[in-house]
């Protein structure tokens, strides 16, 4: 279009009421101001935009040149100063609902390059837009934090600090922008809060910053590592949303322990997740953000009680809220009440899937720390339920081996002065016996594989028999030790003739070559497969297991002399 032409134009948009103004126009209108920006003719435009004589236009139709205008300061080019004034002017003149829509429009279509860029260029102008809106403020800043958040969850999270300082993807950058742009929306929930009459309005603000407040505990929140040594863009983040719901009057105690109450009595959606509240729950008691704000009259058990749900939640992630949890509960002080909650059951359920299924050793040796202060915590009845339902569902030999451990220690804690229980020194302990002195597949039990159980249950049963033989349980104890070793002899038969024979083939080189043979062993829970060993190694794997086996036999042996020491001593 020609420079007459476009005159005439401009001059026919000022002659035009805006009710006569049809699509055509408003398209005409934008490609009018693209043009004019890939000239590089951005102060021309700016020019226009504040011209005096335009206001109608732009009033009606600014909001159209908002695209083009925030692409140029999103590229950063060289003419992206009069771009940037312009979109100010805009911000300002326009109707305030066709800019927000507008621009909601543009976080909706960015393109994955340009997220963090697009967010922090436009968070600015969407505050300037919403402060001018005088109806359905709040529900206009909900929409504007979803659409902000909703773009801000496809940019990945920094784990490390390294990371966390470069920002290469500004999530750092974006979640300080959302600070800033809610400052003055807390402020005004804040002031309009100690008034005695509050407006719906003021209440719908409210559960939207509460909303926004959640959503960011999930994400990103949930996924960062925080340190109190390292006071980073994310601590600050993580700090001001905790800040942020005490300023908008949020309990945090109603929050995380009374939540249902609370989802009643408020407008709240799915943003208020099980993710957001444990997140809420590991800032406050481990990172400890805000914790002076938090009532303390509620027990250490009730606190740890409630935490529980949370803490299954995080264990894929951490240990710490559990550890936190139980750390200023009382030793032995759990009733077993509680093992009846769907919550003390996962929780164990999860730390066993992490020491067994996890392949970072920090992490196991974390949960493995955690599990044992759990245990330390169960009074006498719960501990024995807790063990007995290890033992039948735990299905590892390795955490087996720890629970008989942790049976044998409480043993020895029921028999100090003071301690006596019938859960572990009476007619009850042998039921937990029972499953200690057990072979899952009889004769046909792998002994490699389950060596660390069989040789915990060895050392538990040798203690029980050093033990004064006027013991309850006596009677039944030799009883399930005599029915124990007799199939554990008989596994030790088969073991050891299996593979005595598969050490005198390797020795002979018989029936298959040692290079072509497949043998699959088990050695301490890891499975080897010898074709892939050379012959000295397989030499050298057979007679440990046959070594292994001996350890076995001499502590059988050594249990049956004491028995016939005990039973030479007269009553």
């Amino acid at each position: 279009m020609k420079g007459d032409q476009v005159k005439d134009t401009f001059q026919r948009w000022r002659d035009t009421r805006e009710e006569d103004l049809n699509p055509e126009d408003y398209q005409l209108f934008r490609d009018l101001g693209s043009a004019c920006l890939a000239r590089g003719d951005s102060a021309q435009l700016l020019e226009f935009v504040q011209d005096e004589k335009n206001q109608g236009i732009v009033k009606c139709m600014g909001c159209v040149i908002m695209a083009p205008l925030v692409d140029e300061v999103v590229k950063k080019v060289t003419s992206a100063e009069p771009c940037q004034a312009a979109i100010v002017y805009l911000t300002r003149t326009c109707r305030s609902e066709e800019l927000l829509h507008g621009l909601l429009e543009l976080i909706e279509d960015i393109n994955p390059g340009d997220i963090s860029q697009t967010i922090i260029v436009l968070v600015p102008h969407f505050k300037t837009v919403l402060l001018r809106m005088e109806d359905r403020k709040a529900t206009s800043v909900g929409l504007v934090l979803a659409a902000l958040q909703k773009q801000m969850q496809r940019l990945p999270v920094p784990y490390t600090p390294q990371q966390e300082e470069a920002d290469e993807y500004g999530l750092c950058r974006c979640c300080i922008a959302l600070l800033q742009f809610t400052k003055c929306f807390v402020e005004e929930v804040k002031r309009k809060h100690g008034k005695s009459v509050t407006t719906t309005e003021d209440e719908e603000l409210r559960t939207e910053l509460l909303k926004f407040c959640m959503r960011s505990l999930r994400e990103p929140l949930l996924e960062v590592e925080l340190s109190h040594n390292r006071k980073s863009y994310l601590w600050l983040f993580a700090t001001e949303i905790m800040v942020t719901l005490s300023t908008i009057q949020v309990s945090l105690s109603e929050l995380l322990f009374f939540y249902n109450s609370l989802k009643k009595s408020t407008a709240m959606d799915n943003s208020q997740s099980m993710e957001s509240r444990a997140s809420l729950a590991y800032l406050l008691f481990v990172q400890l953000i805000t914790i002076d704000s938090f009532p303390a009259v509620f027990s250490p058990i009730f606190v740890l009680q409630c935490n529980m749900e949370y803490v299954s939640e995080l264990l894929s992630r951490y240990t710490a809220l559990n550890a936190k949890s139980l750390e200023s509960v009382q030793d032995h002080s759990l009733p077993v009440n509680l093992m009846e909650l769907k919550s003390f059951y996962s929780v164990p359920q999860k730390l066993r899937q992490v020491l067994t299924e996890c392949p970072m050793k920090h992490l196991r040796e974390s949960a493995l720390q955690v599990f044992q202060l759990f245990v330390n915590k169960l009074d006498t009845e719960a501990k024995h339920k807790f063990f007995r339902c290890m033992l039948k569902v735990s299905n590892h030999a390795g955490v087996e081996s720890y629970i008989i451990k942790n049976i044998k220690n409480h043993l020895e804690f029921s028999m100090e002065s003071g301690n006596a229980n019938k859960w572990f020194l009476g007619e009850e302990f042998l039921s937990l016996l029972g499953l200690v002195l057990h072979l899952p597949h009889g004769a046909e039990t792998d002994l490699l594989n389950s060596m660390d159980r069989i040789m915990e249950s060895l050392n538990l049963l040798r203690y029980l028999l050093i033990r004064d033989k006027n013991l309850d349980v006596w009677e039944e104890l030799g009883r399930m030790k005599d029915e124990y070793l007799k199939m554990l002899r008989v596994c030790l038969s088969i073991s050891r003739a299996y593979y005595s024979a598969e050490l005198k083939a390797l020795k002979e080189d018989q029936k298959l070559k040692a290079k072509g043979r497949i043998v699959q062993l088990i050695l301490l829970s890891d499975k080897v497969e010898v074709s892939d060993m050379s012959p000295e190694v397989q030499h050298q794997v057979l007679q440990s297991a046959l070594v292994t086996f001996d350890l076995m036999e001499s502590l059988i042996v050594r249990i049956e002399e004491i028995t016939e020491e005990k039973l030479k001593i007269p009553n």
